[in-house]
């Protein structure tokens, strides 16, 4: 980037700043504007309320006609008193009411529960709250011949209840019901079949699907709220294959999915309730996901409303699996085979692992070396002996970067002396061509140190998306860091800054500090192989390059601890191997090497190869044409005389 390039993204960006000054509008149009859309949100609200009002009275109306009337279909289920049923296992504990005859609430066992209200981020207990009788509804809507019927507004009868199984149903008339059964597996799922018996003449002949509504206030389990807001999201998966989800950012709601799905997810960052259905859910389901308040101690209001297979001659059930537990890749792998559907579920995606290349990275390297390592070591000596690794084995890719850097260093004094009469800004071209040509004489790429430092951004990438998934780094205590997966904050304050939020996290200013010193490094070398005004353009950039990692702790900031501390010991690695290469390399036994080859290339040609030969003809071609258009020029002239 010359200093022109510099000049006008300078200047548009001035022209774009004062556009949006000049164009934007008064106080008074805000103002107007404002209370113009608060008028019509108010308009919306009590138009979707009367509609609410409609319905309900209309639901309660056809319920106190089936009160009035004792003949009528589940008259007595209408009224009763809730009780729960509890299962469990040494990995879980459910909650089901017998009104619904669905689960109320889910505790998952042996993880540390936080305590989001207390600042010093202490441990509440050893268990997970995923959801209680406040934050989750499901229910079961079946349309008959006269009315609807809706399981949770049933009251269901508990029988057969050990501490894995119960079996609920409710009456509807003599040798009439709706069975509700339920097996909880050895680890975090748990089996339901829904099945009716001696109704169907209730029903249209036609009738073989059954409405599904499932919604969920989503927890904050962790510190920080806006991390963990980002991994937080609606996930559902294909039955053709592949997973996706609800934006996690925007508000999405009754979105229409047009594939058939097989399970849906509601997801935060470390666990997930999940609905697999056996018969999948069919086309056109309805998915919302709804951001919530910072301080509301929610993420996100989740819905989904699904349609799937119903048998109303009671002969096949309609058959379900709910998964309560941690988004724990190796554990959804082995869980998944207690599904007895037959079918792939890819209950792994869970965790997220990055887009394709970086999935590979993550699922086939990372996953491996730190299941291996966590067995033997904890969690903040595990992230340093992965960054050892990937620098053991990424460290011939900058060796050869730097020893490309280090040739164009040497070679610098012979650059300036083959390019001086080339100083005008028009001799820019030529100035370039010599310096190539320079380049292949003694066998040197300029571009041979770009690949390998390429190659490593890949890694980079796979380890951000891997570490802030990772839930063996939760509640995960290192150094001074109290949980390796949110922040670890140093100083914290009671309002929100933009930019800032309400805390600063001490790895994060550590990542900074090493970035910083990666980049001097970085700019020390670029600096010593710069010629002409390459060298005065470089002074510009090394601001911009200083200014990146304060940019950075506004980005990371908020971030996992375990993430920063990753960065900051790769960085750290980084500027070290750096500095010891530089102090390594002796300047003049590499100049000497390169004259060599130099008197080797100029006294046999053919020793040129590679790609030093492709820059060599690319020159020797871009000179020819030059020489040509200079050629056709002078004729031109020539005739207009």
């Amino acid at each position: 980037m010359n200093k022109n390039n510099i000049t006008g993204i300078v200047l548009i960006a001035l022209l774009i700043i004062g556009y949006g000054w000049y164009t934007q509008p008064s106080e008074e149009e805000i103002k107007a504007q404002q209370e113009q859309l608060a008028k019509q949100e108010e308009a919306k609200k009590k138009t979707e309320k009367a509609f609410k009002d409609a319905e309900k009275a209309k639901q309660e109306a056809a319920k106190a006609k089936i009160l009035e009337d004792t003949t009528a279909l589940f008259h007595s289920a209408l009224n009763g008193k809730a009780q729960t049923v509890t299962l469990h296992n040494d990995k879980i504990e459910l909650t089901l009411n017998t009104k619904g005859a669905t689960v109320e609430k889910a505790v998952i066992k042996n993880y540390v529960g936080h305590n989001i209200q207390v600042k010093d981020g202490s441990k509440d207990q050893d268990k997970v709250t995923l959801f209680d009788q406040k934050d989750q509804a499901l229910k079961f809507m079946l349309s008959a011949k006269e009315a609807n019927i809706v399981t949770s507004e049933l009251y269901f009868t508990a029988s057969e209840v050990t501490d894995s199984t119960v079996v609920f149903t409710a009456e509807a008339a003599p040798g009439k019901n709706i069975k509700l059964s339920y097996v909880l597996g050895k680890d975090y799922m748990l089996h339901m079949q829904l099945s009716v018996n001696g109704m169907s003449g209730i029903f249209a002949p036609n009738t073989n699907t059954m409405d599904v509504d499932w919604a969920e206030r989503c927890r904050q389990q962790e510190r920080g709220f806006s991390f963990e807001n980002r991994y937080a999201t609606l996930t559902y998966h294909n039955t053709e294959g592949g997973t996706d989800y609800l934006n996690e950012t925007k508000e999405a709601i009754d979105e229409k999915i047009e594939e058939k799905v097989d399970w849906v997810a509601f997801k935060n960052q470390f666990f997930s309730s999940v609905m697999i259905a056996k018969n999948d859910f069919q086309e056109n389901a309805l998915m919302t996901s709804i951001p919530q308040d910072k301080e509301s101690g929610y993420l996100k209001q989740y819905q989904a409303k699904l349609k799937t297979f119903f048998d109303p001659t009671g002969k096949r059930p309609s058959e379900f699996d709910f998964y309560y537990g941690p988004n724990d890749f190796r554990l959804l792998q082995k869980v998944e085979s207690e599904s007895n559907f037959g079918k792939d579920l890819e209950l792994q995606r869970l965790v997220y692992l990055g887009w394709p290349l970086f999935r590979i990275i993550n699922r086939w390297f990372t996953l491996y070396v730190f299941d291996w390592l966590s067995k033997v070591f904890p969690m903040g000596i595990v992230l340093i002996l992965i960054t050892l690794l990937l620098k053991v084995i990424t460290y011939p890719m900058v060796k050869k970067s730097y020893m490309s850097s280090a040739k164009m260093r040497v070679l610098k004094p012979k650059l300036e002396e083959a390019t001086k009469q080339y100083d005008k800004p028009e001799d820019q071209m030529k100035k370039q061509q010599a310096m190539m040509a320079e380049y292949a004489k003694y066998g040197v790429s300029p571009l041979s140190g770009c690949l390998p430092m390429l190659i490593q951004m890949p890694i980079w990438i796979a380890m951000f998306n891997f570490v802030p998934n990772a839930i063996q780094l939760r509640g995960e205590s290192f150094l001074w860091i109290n949980d390796l997966s949110t922040y670890d904050p140093i100083f914290e304050w009671g309002t929100n800054l933009w930019m800032l939020g309400d805390h600063i996290s001490l790895t994060c200013i550590l990542f900074c500090g090493a970035n910083i010193l990666y980049s001097w490094f970085t700019m020390q070398q670029q600096k010593d192989q710069m010629v002409g005004q390459q060298a005065e353009q470089m002074k510009m950039m090394r601001w911009m390059m200083l200014l990146m990692p304060l940019m950075f702790f506004f980005m990371f900031n908020d971030y996992s601890a375990g993430l920063n501390f990753y960065y900051f010991v790769s960085l750290f690695f980084s500027a070290a191997i750096m500095w010891t290469l530089r102090k390594t390399t002796n300047d003049e036994k590499l100049l000497q090497i390169l004259e060599a080859r130099y008197k080797e290339n100029k006294t046999n040609p053919q020793k040129v190869s590679g790609l030093a030969a492709r820059l060599q003809a690319i020159q020797q071609e871009q000179m020819e044409m030059q020489r040509k258009r200079e050629e056709l020029e002078r004729k031109k002239n020539s005739l207009n005389k």
